[in-house]
């Protein structure tokens, strides 16, 4: 066979969930739910953080932003899951294979640095509270915030470039819910040890370097609210910070075990179901955990609400 720079291959099929049968229909409807409760949830989150001047300080900027790129987040993948759910042709072609990818990959990577962010906001909050207000100003907020989606949208382009001069010849099932470099890799027609490498080099750096970060940070906030001589101030700093550590544990949780390996797969069904963890449940945890949680927003929310209220209410008299 001659090499190739590129591939022979118009399309891929993602296989998706398979062997559903009748149950296919409820699945589509629980995924559009959860779908449609976390554009919801985010939207609400984003808007009443803009809206609500009494929010517009660095950490609820942060949540704002985290919250803005889950839509996106989101958007990358479930809408071609949920058709592909109800399609008899689940068909992706080449280029948006290579999209999906990328998009899903740069955001994923950004969300990392701007969980970071959040933690060492929640540091210099508690473990420098007299220099906090000096240094997390809100135009390094602003700038932090643009480097993290900067830094996320520059770390997959030589991933994909690679990807996209593997020869992929012949068989074109992708044995996963949504493209991804993985079960892409597991295609080619060539020895991939180098992409593999590469990968590994690059989620290992993302996602290992801000998860230490982000322990290391909390350690330090632990080490300084155990200090604190009233249990009432141990509970009120803790409870800052429960909501973004949950949203942490389960993201990177899910992520470590699926990108930083130096191989493709351990199983098909453990990576769909880490995939569904990090790509569809923790942007749903995300408004639900800051909702919830979150005493000064969900006042935040009510005073939203009834001051659209109360503008309306003059017209009716």
């Amino acid at each position: 066979m001659e090499p190739h720079n590129r591939s022979s291959l118009a399309e891929f099929v993602l296989l998706g969930f398979p062997k559903m049968g009748h149950i296919k229909g409820w699945l589509f409807a629980l995924l559009l739910l959860v779908y449609l409760f976390t554009i919801c949830g985010n939207m609400l989150i984003f808007l009443v953080i803009q809206l609500d001047a009494a929010l517009h300080t660095p950490m609820y900027r942060l949540v704002s932003a985290l919250s803005f790129l889950e839509l996106w987040y989101t958007a990358t993948t479930i809408p071609k899951m949920l058709a592909n759910l109800l399609s008899e042709k689940k068909t992706i072609s080449f280029a948006g294979c290579l999209l999906q990818t990328y998009f899903f990959h740069s955001l994923g990577a950004s969300e990392c640095y701007l969980l970071t962010a959040m933690a060492y906001d929640r540091y210099l909050a508690i473990c420098r509270p007299l220099h906090y207000p000096s240094v997390m100003t809100p135009t390094v907020c602003g700038k932090m915030a643009a480097a993290c989606w900067t830094c996320g949208f520059l770390c997959p382009i030589s991933e994909v470039i690679l990807v996209s001069q593997l020869p992929f010849c012949g068989y074109n099932e992708i044995q996963h819910i949504f493209c991804d470099f993985p079960p892409l890799l597991s295609l080619a027609c060539k020895d991939t040890s180098t992409n593999v490498l590469v990968d590994f080099a690059i989620n290992a750096f993302i996602i290992l370097v801000t998860f230490l970060f982000i322990m290391v940070s909390y350690g330090r906030i632990i080490s300084a609210v155990l200090k604190i001589n009233t249990a009432a101030g141990r509970m009120k700093a803790f409870s800052t910070c429960a909501s973004h550590l949950t949203v942490v544990l389960t993201f990177f949780g899910s992520i470590i075990f699926m990108y930083v390996r130096l191989r493709k797969s351990y199983s098909l069904t453990l990576d769909r179901t880490l995939a569904v963890i990090y790509s569809v449940l923790t942007p749903l945890v995300n408004p639900i955990i800051y909702s919830l949680r979150n005493k000064e927003l969900i006042k935040a929310i009510k005073r939203t609400i009834f001051r659209k209220g109360g503008r309306a209410s003059p017209t009716h008299h």
